[in-house]
């Protein structure tokens, strides 16, 4: 099955403005340096003519992907009614009752995920597992490492 259509505001201005960046920016300073290095003559053994028309592939097929894509995404616009409620959008902080270790996430479009950030897809297991739970709900959600029980600390909405 595909990913969810849905994503945050600043998750789709983000994504056009990568967009934007990859056809007026990068992709003519590539495209640029493409036919100066197959200027050189041999293309075969030119190192910098193969790296920039790799280059190029990689920026069209992003591009491509960005331009189908965001069309059919829904942002994700407001706060839910219930604020006490894990929704899209929600930062939320867990507790592992296994091990006491807190954890904190916030759920996002597939598009906007960022494991640095705590940011993770509302598709994954995690999210799917605390949706529509509330402060001081118990639940399983299956990890990387096994099933473990959360209890979820706090929810909120920015």
């Amino acid at each position: 099955p595909g990913s969810t259509a849905i994503i945050t505001r600043d998750g789709f201005e983000r994504l056009k403005a990568e967009l934007d960046h990859l056809w007026h920016v990068l992709r003519p300073e590539v495209v640029r340096a493409l036919a100066a290095a197959a200027a050189e003559g041999d293309r075969s053994e030119n190192a910098e003519y193969i790296y920039r028309k790799k280059q190029l592939g990689e920026i069209d097929r992003r591009a491509r992907y960005l331009s189908k894509r965001i069309p059919s995404l829904k942002v994700a616009e407001g706060v839910p009614g219930d604020r006490g409620q894990v929704f899209f959008g929600a930062r939320i902080e867990l507790e592992n009752v296994d091990t006491g270790e807190i954890v904190h996430y916030r759920i996002v479009g597939p598009d906007e995920t960022d494991a640095k950030r705590g940011w993770i897809s509302i598709d994954s297991p995690m999210a799917l597992a605390v949706l529509k739970k509330r402060v001081d709900d118990e639940f399983m959600a299956e990890l990387p490492s096994g099933t473990a029980q959360f209890a979820v600390m706090a929810v909120s909405y920015d």
